[in-house]
């Protein structure tokens, strides 16, 4: 059996505060929106923003939306989800998030000057 990696690292910045929601059962979980520019071919023309759904679950939720602001840097270290669904009007709609695993906030320091960081629930292979 061939070995297969699905892993995703980002550095970006937090595009709207997060907002903790719960499940029906009761699991938090937090969606961040994160920008990260990249370099355009042209030299010369501004760099372009992609945007990237975070998706964090359990106590890594809840730490993100009590320490993460809009507009602060974060390191997401996850792995890609897509998923798909029909809605009701019959339309095929499809979306691709990072489940992280761990997220580090890199705009505030934990007292020893080190970023504070929150590993997710999910059992990393990495």
């Amino acid at each position: 059996m061939s070995r297969t990696i699905n892993r995703v690292e980002l550095l970006g910045r937090v595009g709207a505060e997060p907002e903790l929601r719960k499940t029906q059962n009761g699991t938090a979980v937090v969606q961040l929106r994160l920008a990260t520019d990249r370099r355009s071919r042209d030299e010369s023309a501004e760099s372009q923003t992609d945007w990237h759904t975070v998706v964090c679950w359990d106590k890594q939720a809840e730490a993100v939306a009590q320490y993460v602001q809009k507009g602060e840097r974060v390191y997401v270290s996850g792995r890609l989800n897509h998923h798909s669904w029909e809605t009701d009007s019959g339309e095929r709609r499809s979306r691709t998030e990072v489940h992280a695993y761990e997220v580090i906030f890199l705009g505030a320091s934990n007292g020893n000057g080190e970023p504070r960081s929150e590993n997710g629930t999910e059992d990393s292979p990495f």
